[in-house]
């Protein structure tokens, strides 16, 4: 465990033994701001503000890479820029990449005097080495310029040379930054591409958009069914799906597959954050900062609500590596008051509950780290688990009413927004029998076909009189183009109407106005059948 201790009017850096609270060793570093760990606790980072003074006009080196068992300086670098001022390394500390302005610096086995491989990119600003052991491979991000789009490549170590060294690769445009997400098993990354100012004025959050890499070379716009900020992208630990929080509020959140077709949808809710369980069987959406810290926790498998509980002014959130127990905490500098910490079962349970004494700060609250697979996947309880703190339940949202209102009876009023109710979009999630897309595409024809039939009015009666049959055979042979015109665009709007009811029928979410359209048949197989008699 690292601490930032006081020494006489210094700042120091300690590295202190966790099991007895032992200094192991200290460092005299009074301008650290930043520091980290490496994977393995071979090296400890530590990152300064980079200055300059009259003895040393080009500055000193402020990114320092000390070896923790002995507590030597391993390498002194320069990094003026606090943006990934920290080195990523492989999880087996095989790998360790920094970016130098066009370049990405890789190093072998902690050896920092020699560079082992570089990746030149014009104006390359961000990557993303993948977790795991060897093979390793890195996202990394070019902003785009003079009207050409960004893009995002992906590499595996060491093949960087040629044009078709990259696995995959996805140029778009609306990109003043993005966040790369590996998923745990490094076999695709999600780019969440932002920009600092929506230009349609619908949000002061920007705009943002997500993407999919696969390192198979497969890429994909994800399709989000909610206009609005993209809050949270969270990868399931089993790398086969992952959700998103995203929308204007009341925001909506959906779990996708690696197609990035939708499989469940939660509906709508106080949410911009998810969490999935170390073992992936539990999902946490909850609503932090600006919102009220509710707390809704999903069973993944069967996608049924296991508990909604509500910590009220929480900053930090993360789940213990056993699965079942989670911390919340109000921490400085976000919240100077109320600070502390409380740690629940999943069940909605307050288990244990810690404040900070009167004029002191609580800064951080972090679990014992432990090894990937230390606790099993263990069956999900709905009862909840026995406290003596009890249970936060989330109380039933009320509308506002102004303080002129209040003392008089409630009355029914329009609400601001439709509330979305979950929904599974898994195939066949609704009992009905799954089918290929063929199959459902020819069924929703001949439903199509059967329910016309149903609804067409009786034919009239054809005349007996030999001339009345020759004028209407006459009559319909000449038509009116008119009518002609119109029963062709009717036949038209049809046709978009079969094709987006497969779509809906396939599992993908449509948008409201493509929902109007359907609607709409049933009106327009009217007009064509009044057409078509009329002729």
């Amino acid at each position: 465990m690292c601490d930032l201790q006081h020494r006489r009017d210094t700042l120091c850096v300690s590295i202190v033994n966790p099991s007895d609270g032992a200094v192991v060793s200290t460092f005299d570093l009074p301008k650290t701001a930043l520091l980290e760990f490496s994977p393995l606790n071979n090296i400890l980072v530590t990152w300064q503000l980079y200055t300059k003074t009259q003895d040393s006009p080009q500055g000193e080196a402020n990114l320092q890479l000390w070896e923790l068992r002995s507590g030597r300086l391993i390498k002194a670098l320069y990094q003026k820029k606090v943006e990934s001022w920290c080195p990523s390394w492989s999880e087996d500390e095989k790998i360790c990449v920094r970016i130098v302005n066009n370049e990405l610096h890789f190093y072998e086995d902690n050896d920092f005097d020699s560079i082992a491989n570089k990746l030149h990119m014009q104006k390359v600003s961000d990557f993303a080495l993948s977790p795991g052991g060897q093979p390793s491979k890195v996202a990394v991000y070019v902003p785009g310029s003079k009207g050409a789009p960004s893009f995002v490549r992906l590499y595996q170590y060491p093949a960087f040379g040629g044009p078709t060294a990259a696995l995959a690769n996805k140029s778009f445009f609306k990109a003043d930054r993005v966040m790369m997400q590996w998923n745990k098993k490094a076999s695709a990354v999600l780019v969440t591409a932002s920009t600092e100012v929506d230009k349609t004025g619908a949000s002061y959050y920007g705009e943002q958009t997500l993407h999919y890499l696969g390192v198979n070379g497969e890429t994909a716009l994800v399709q989000l069914s909610k206009n609005g900020p993209i809050y949270d992208v969270a990868w399931s630990p089993s790398s086969t799906e992952f959700c998103v929080v995203y929308g204007f509020m009341p925001a909506k959140a959906t779990v996708f597959n690696l197609k990035c077709d939708p499989v469940y949808d939660f509906g709508t809710g106080p949410r911009n954050a998810a969490y999935y369980s170390p073992q992936g069987h539990i999902l946490i959406l909850a609503g932090f900062g600006n919102l009220r810290g509710q707390m809704e926790v999903w069973d993944v498998k069967n996608y049924k609500q296991v508990s909604k509980s509500q910590a009220p002014d929480a900053t930090h959130f993360s789940w213990c590596p056993d699965g079942e127990h989670i911390v919340t905490a109000t921490c400085s500098p976000r919240l100077r008051v109320s600070n502390g910490y409380k740690i629940w079962h999943y069940t909605g349970s307050v288990l244990q509950k810690w404040d900070v004494a009167a004029g002191s700060e609580l800064w951080e609250v972090r679990w014992q780290s432990l090894p990937d697979g230390s606790f099993p996947k263990r069956p999900i309880k709905y009862q909840a688990a026995p406290s003596q703190l009890g249970s936060t339940q989330a109380p039933p949202t009320q509308a506002y009413r102004p303080p002129a209102l209040r003392h008089l009876p409630a009355t029914p009023s329009s609400k601001l927004h439709e509330d979305e109710p979950p929904q599974d979009l898994r195939p066949g999630a609704s009992g009905e029998k799954s089918l290929s897309k063929s199959a459902l595409k020819n069924q929703r024809k001949r439903e199509a076909k059967k329910a016309a039939k149903q609804e067409a009015k009786p034919e009239p009666e054809p005349p007996t009189d030999p001339a009345a049959v020759s004028n209407s055979q006459s009559e319909a042979s000449i038509g009116d183009p008119e009518v002609e015109k119109k029963i062709k665009n009717l036949k038209k709007k049809l046709k978009a109407i079969e094709e987006l009811k497969e779509q809906q029928a396939s599992g993908k979410v449509l948008q409201k106005n493509q929902v109007e359209k359907i609607q709409k048949e049933e009106q327009l197989l009217k007009e064509l059948q009044e057409l078509q008699i009329g002729q």
